[in-house]
């Protein structure tokens, strides 16, 4: 082999190796400090509905009002505040566990800082994110190495969440219920 020859692979597998270290490093620092998180758009606010007409009270007849029983959801009905109060574990390392859900975002990872922490080879620190956008609940992948399947489908852009339909966040499934 001529010195040039040399010279020329002895360089490449230089910057080879220098590609090498920057991914483990950038790949390192994601891990640690997380990535930077899209926010959804603002929901847009609905027209507030029109008050019934009410009746003039009947001097012989008088009825009692009672207040309406919430309808219970469908299973794989769309799944809003009044629709869902807890997430429960199906599969899993946490199987069977039961969180409330408030009002605030949910974040799900293998970080102590998420408020569902899942520990699991699978699962990043910043996994996903459940949130309340508008009336409705909407999962967000944070840009996963593996990726979140909602109802067998892989989450690309914010979707909404139905009710009973299996969410896996690695190797742990969960559902959202009533």
């Amino acid at each position: 082999m001529s010195p040039l020859t040399l010279l020329l692979l002895q360089g490449g597998f230089l910057v080879l190796l220098w590609f090498f270290v920057f991914g483990v490093v950038y790949s390192l620092r994601a891990d640690l400090f997380g990535v930077k998180v899209r926010k959804l758009p603002e929901p847009v606010a609905s027209a507030p509905a029109a008050p019934a007409p009410t009746a003039a009270p009947d001097a012989v007849t008088t009825q009692v009002k009672r207040p309406a029983a919430p309808a219970p959801a469908p299973v794989g009905g769309l799944a809003t505040t009044s629709a869902v109060s807890r997430i429960v574990i199906t599969s899993g390392p946490k199987a069977g566990l039961e969180l409330p859900l408030g009002t605030e975002p949910l974040t799900i990872g293998r970080s102590s800082e998420s408020g569902l922490v899942i520990r699991d080879d699978y699962t990043s620190s910043h996994h996903a994110r459940l949130v309340l956008w508008g009336d409705q609940w909407m999962l967000q992948d944070l840009d996963s190495t593996n990726g979140t399947s909602h109802d067998g489908v892989r989450v690309a852009s914010p979707v909404q969440v139905k009710v009973g339909a299996p969410i896996k966040v690695g190797a742990t499934t969960f559902e959202l219920r009533k």
